[in-house]
């Protein structure tokens, strides 16, 4: 889970960069942070699609019904 004080942490760690650089411990706590916080973002965007085929569907997902949804 994404909190609001690891995206004012990836914002902080992003002006200090534009403004004098960052360390090689704050570039890897960057990296990580930035990671975590795009892949909590494709995990929203996947689980808004699945739902969105499921409704579009309308069967459950054991239906074998040749909506090519993914069950």
């Amino acid at each position: 889970m994404i909190t609001p004080e690891m995206i004012a942490r990836i914002n902080e760690l992003a002006r200090k960069q534009r403004s004098c650089g960052l360390s090689e411990q704050e570039k890897t706590e960057q990296a990580t942070l930035r990671r975590q916080y795009i892949d909590h973002i494709k995990a929203q965007v996947k689980e808004q699609l699945d739902r969105l085929k499921t409704q579009q569907c309308g069967h459950t997902h054991d239906c074998h019904c040749g909506c090519h949804h993914p069950h």
